[in-house]
């Protein structure tokens, strides 16, 4: 989901990235993208230099925060934002760099994207993380990048802190159990288990995530 520089709006449109072009296409959303199938015809290009990124999925219909392939818990889809989110809570802030999957069309995953799992130590649980989750900057489909090695750097106020390969997680196994005794739709976020872990990060402090396959996603503390 992107606006151009020149248009700012909220929702944003659907673009597929193209090399250093962001071509506009026919979908309201990245749901309605997957459920027709992939084939949006294109309107506009745009040079990448000249859009702004916005959050891919909006309201998320449910997001599922793995711990292993057989446990996780849920998360507020009301909490999900875009990269150059503020991430805005009581006291020190912990970050758990994660891995996030997007439902697509008819239950399967659809791409794969980056998620900064904030929490809040100084609110008890599940408030801890009630407050901000950010996601991106794009969703990558399974053609590109299948989710199982994906290369993680974390920086913060540009010094990296850790990098690691993310694998080791079955998806399969993971989206088999969400979708157990219910339905997946379009837009629904299965989250990985945290690749690593950063503790008292405090206002003011901006925090990049970054896989060569996907991007850059930043978050802004703003500890109250």
């Amino acid at each position: 989901m992107f606006h151009p520089n020149e248009q700012p709006m909220e929702r944003g449109w659907v673009g597929r990235i193209d090399g250093d072009r962001v071509l506009h296409l026919a979908a309201q959303t990245l749901q309605s993208f997957f459920l027709g199938g992939g084939g949006a015809r294109e309107h506009a290009e745009y040079a990448a230099a000249d859009v702004t990124l916005l959050v891919p999925v909006i309201y998320p219909p449910a997001v599922r925060v793995f711990d292993s392939e057989d446990a996780f818990e849920f998360a507020n889809p009301m909490a999900v934002r875009g990269s150059g989110a503020v991430a805005s809570a009581p006291g020190e802030l912990i970050l758990l760099p994660r891995l996030a999957g997007v439902i697509g069309a008819e239950g399967a995953i659809g791409g794969f994207s980056l998620f900064a799992d904030w929490r809040a130590p100084a609110s008890a649980r599940p408030k801890d993380r009630d407050f901000c989750s950010v996601l991106g900057p794009v969703v990558v489909t399974p053609d590109e990048c299948d989710g199982s090695a994906v290369s993680l750097a974390v920086r913060v106020d540009g010094e990296e802190r850790f990098s690691t390969l993310f694998g080791g997680f079955d998806w399969d196994a993971a989206r088999a159990l969400a979708a157990a005794g219910t339905e997946l739709r379009p837009g629904d976020i299965l989250v990985s288990p945290a690749s690593g872990r950063i503790d008292g990060l405090q206002s003011g402090t901006n925090v990049e995530l970054e896989a060569q396959e996907i991007g850059v996603l930043t978050t802004t503390v703003a500890g109250t």
